[in-house]
């Protein structure tokens, strides 16, 4: 399954990333940067007064691969 992951930068000036899940695989990257400045703007994730997601950084899809090795009956 793709994720989509989309990277801030905090009013400190650290990165935070925004992780979504169930999202379409063939995003406009104008549709998704339009997004995340509505983010920013609505200025409504603050973690100890200092704004979370406070500048667009990056967005990208992550996806993860499994390869099992073994597998015990406990498991």
């Amino acid at each position: 399954m793709k994720k989509l992951q989309l990277s801030f930068k905090t009013a400190a000036g650290k990165r935070r990333d925004l992780v979504l899940n169930y999202v379409k695989d063939d995003l406009d990257p104008l549709v998704v940067k339009n997004a995340m400045d509505k983010i920013t703007a609505s200025k409504i994730f603050e973690k100890d007064t200092v704004q979370l997601f406070a500048e667009v950084a990056s967005a990208k899809y992550v996806q993860r691969t499994e390869t099992e090795i073994f597998k015990t009956k406990l498991s």
